[in-house]
Order: C-alpha cells, then structure tokens, then sequence
C-alpha cells in the first residue's frame, strides 16, 4: 500500500509502499478516507519532539471506512464510516480501567509510536475505532480527533458549567473549537486573545468577543470588558510562560485555568493575589479521552462545532503535497487545516 513516511529527522517525508498491515482477532483495518496535517506533524518531521524509532508514518487524525475486522470484534462491520481514537492503550491497567488512558504506561500514539494514516489503510485496536455519524464528512471527522477533542478536554478538565465566562488564549486550531464548544456548553462570554489580525477578525462571527494582546495587556482588556470580575475558565492553547501567567490573572474568584500549551519556560506566579486570595485552580490537561469522544461527534452531528466551507482544504497522498503542507502550518495566519485524502 502507498504511505508517506518520516525516515530521517530534519527532512522531508518520503513516498514508500509498505506492506498491508495484518490484523489480529482484536484489531480493526481501516481503509484512511481522511487524516489531517497537525502542527505535531510538523513538529516532528522538524525533531522538536522527538521519535523513538524511525521510519514511521504520520498521522493521528483519522476518519475512514472499516476494511476488515478480527474475530473478536463485533461493534463494527466491515464498510462502516468511522473515526478513529489516537492514543493506543493497553485497555486493562488502573488508568484505563478509570478511562484515563493517557497516562497508561504502555500507551502509544499513532503516527507517532506505530504507524498513523499517513497512508492508505491504518490497523488498530477495535477499542480505537467508533462509528462516524453519516452527517459528519470524513475530513472533518478527522480533524476533529486532536485540536477539537483536546479542546473538549480541557473544558472538562476545568469544570465548565453553563454561564461560566471564558477566556482562551490562543485562536489557532484548538481555540478555533474552544470557542464553539464554549458556545455550545452555554457560555455566553467568551473572551479571544490572539495578536493575529486575520484570526481576530473571525472571533465575533463564531460568538466570541476579541482581544487584541498587541493593544495592551489582556489581562486589563478582560477585566474591563467583564466589569472587573475576569472569567470562570481560562485555556491556554499557545505554549508561551507569558499566556500561561495571563490565563491565571484573569481568572475571576474560584476560577479555573487548564493549561494546555506546551514550554520548556518556567511559569512565575505571585501565589497570594494571584491564586490564594481567590482560591483559583491551575489544572494541567493532558490529551483526550476516548469516552469524550461521542458526546464531541453529537456536538459536531447537531452542528454546534462546525467547519465552514473554506476551513478546510485537502491533499492527495503525496509526499510533495504533504511536506508542503507540513512547511506552510507554521506560517498559517487563518483556520485553514490541511487534509490527506487519499486518491482524491
């Protein structure tokens, strides 16, 4: 089968056939209609998050059509739409008896750890894969497997409740979702911060008011614009000390900052005025959870979390096309996602 692969750290992926992968009784083969071009994909074609063991194919976000199934697996049936849950567990520890199988410690992200959709089929186990709502596209089904999932994730992770206020800093592909998962949980104020123009101008549209961190500190432009209170729920989506230190002083009382950007920078904090006084929380966030994922696809279903025409754009299954992608995420200045579709 075709694949698209990372051989060498650093270079550009490189076109390969490589077997058909052969399936177990638990496992699943999905033929891969869509996979999306994340910023981790980047990220690790660049080696700024480092891969174990080379070459693997790309690729965690993924929607398609069941190929085949082992015996053991029943919830399924071959021909079946459906989405696929990125991170592989073992399915029988602590952790993933809880359903937090992301600190499971024999867990393995596709595309990643083994072989993502990157590719014209992908094998996982029949526990990754859940049906795909047939009034969801297979390229948003797709993409909506990091960025929106891990958006869910982290308003979870903080509590939200309905008329909670937020504030997200950070308008790219998880604010994108953050907001109109906000909206959708019932959230009327919801505050945008960004220093990007063209992202800004779309905030209002999706139900959200923007601020622009280039005119002044946004803490301030947060506490003015909410009379003083600051908000509820804070997400830091950037990975910047800076946003991180800014999600946490605009929170209000008992308020709540998921933290979900990545730095190796420390965060500094004044614990009295900052945290103590206001008995605010600083909760980390980790991933998604594969039990989050069909309350994320009703959302989606209902259209409460939508991809507008001219949000999304597709690919072939080409190396050139691919590494170009790759080479334009860091450059993006609007929503537009990128996404493989095989054969298109």
């Amino acid at each position: 089968m075709k694949a698209v692969r990372l051989v060498q750290v650093g270079e550009p992926l490189e076109q390969a056939n490589v077997a058909l992968p052969e399936i177990g009784p638990a496992d699943i083969l999905v033929r891969v209609a869509a996979c999306g071009i994340c910023h981790s994909d980047a990220h690790y074609r660049a080696g700024l998050s480092p891969i174990d063991s080379l070459p693997v194919t790309l690729g965690h976000e993924v929607a398609g059509r069941v190929e085949s199934v082992g015996e053991e697996v029943t919830h399924v049936l071959p021909g079946d739409r459906v989405y696929v849950h990125y991170l592989v567990s073992c399915g029988c520890c602590g952790f993933c008896s809880d359903g937090n199988e992301q600190f499971c410690a024999k867990a393995q992200m596709i595309g990643k750890h083994r072989d993502g959709g990157y590719a014209e089929y992908i094998k996982v186990p029949g526990r990754n894969v859940f049906a795909l709502p047939d009034e969801i596209s297979f390229e948003q089904g797709a993409v909506m497997m990091c960025s929106s999932a891990t958006a869910l994730h982290a308003l979870n992770k903080a509590r939200l409740k309905r008329g909670d206020s937020v504030g997200i800093f950070g308008f790219g592909g998880l604010g994108f979702s953050a907001l109109q998962l906000s909206r959708a949980l019932g959230c009327q104020e919801i505050y945008v911060v960004d220093v990007n123009p063209a992202k800004l101008a779309s905030v209002a549209a999706l139900g959200g008011v923007a601020i622009d961190a280039t005119a002044g500190d946004p803490v301030q432009q947060i506490r003015e614009a909410s009379g003083g209170k600051g908000v509820d729920v804070s997400l830091e989506l950037v990975g910047s000390a800076v946003t991180m230190g800014q999600a946490v002083r605009c929170l209000g009382i008992l308020g709540r900052a998921a933290i979900v950007g990545l730095t190796t920078e420390s965060l500094a904090l004044l614990p009295y005025p900052e945290l103590i006084n206001k008995e605010a929380e600083i909760v980390g966030v980790s991933d998604h959870l594969a039990a989050e994922l069909p309350r994320l696809m009703q959302l989606a279903r209902t259209g409460s979390l939508r991809f507008p025409p001219g949000t999304l754009r597709s690919v072939d299954l080409h190396a050139t096309q691919i590494n170009a992608a790759l080479t334009a995420v860091d450059d993006s200045i609007d929503h537009i996602r990128t996404v493989i579709v095989p054969g298109m």
